[in-house]
């Protein structure tokens, strides 16, 4: 497993971060989910909860069972075993995506801004395959990777105060859907009639990190039938598995 340097720093008294090289692609990803997955397995006596990033992933423990040292010096003795079963099996999610003017506010501003065409921008975002790198920020928010070097753009220089539920958004070299209303300074160019966390569900948030989407570009009648499937818990999302 042992494939990249990784850095191992304190994170507050009960906390050790590990950290990746930073760059955004799933070769880490996997990596990163395979140790985890390795960690919580080797160290279940005392190891608290894993929270993931793109880059680190955070181990908390139980200080009254081990120290710091010691979780370090058992960690790096996890990564450099050698694994079989490095597989990382994945679900493909497709997302309909509705890109109309009256969801994609911030089209017009963006296509401008790099002399691109609206149908350019709808046509690579929803062309490429994105990794689903981890959940945060608000419950069922996905952080995506694999965004289009030709259409990164920065967060805007002041966030709206709302963001409707469902809204797209580009921030950087990233992709996102707002699973419920919130202030948000992402370019919005889209809308997906999609639940990404319900409640009311065994699991609340259907994917999870390691799974892959793809967004399918659907006009605004279509959305408005899948959004009626979705309110009548009708709907079911297109997905496909794969072994890795």
């Amino acid at each position: 497993m042992n494939k990249y340097k990784l850095r191992f720093k304190p994170y507050g008294s009960i906390a050790i971060l590990i950290e990746w090289p930073k760059e955004i692609n799933r070769d880490i990803l996997k990596n990163r989910i395979l140790f985890k997955r390795k960690i919580k397995t080797e160290m279940a006596d005392y190891i608290l909860d894993t929270v993931p990033a793109y880059n680190s992933l955070t181990v908390f423990f139980d200080t009254s069972k081990i120290k710091y040292s010691g979780v370090v010096k058992k960690a790096k003795e996890i990564y450099e075993m050698k694994y079989k079963d490095l597989k990382l099996p994945y679900k493909l999610w497709k997302i309909p995506i509705c890109y109309d003017e009256s969801f994609g506010i911030d089209l017009n501003e963006m296509a401008k801004s790099r002399n691109l065409s609206k149908e350019e921008i709808i046509q690579l975002h929803s062309s490429a395959i994105y990794d689903v790198h981890f959940i945060g920020f608000l419950p069922g928010f996905l952080y995506l990777g694999g965004l289009p070097e030709e259409i990164h753009f920065n967060r805007k220089a002041t966030p709206r105060q709302k963001i409707v539920k469902g809204a797209v958004g580009i921030a950087g070299g990233q992709t996102g859907i707002y699973p419920r209303e919130s202030p948000g300074g992402w370019n919005i160019i889209g809308n997906s009639p999609i639940d990404f966390f319900d409640v009311n569900q065994d699991r609340p948030c259907f994917t999870s990190a390691g799974d892959r989407l793809q967004f399918v570009a659907v006009d605004k009648s279509t959305y408005e039938k899948i959004l009626g499937k979705v309110k009548a818990g009708t709907y079911i999302i297109e997905s496909k598995d794969y072994g890795q």
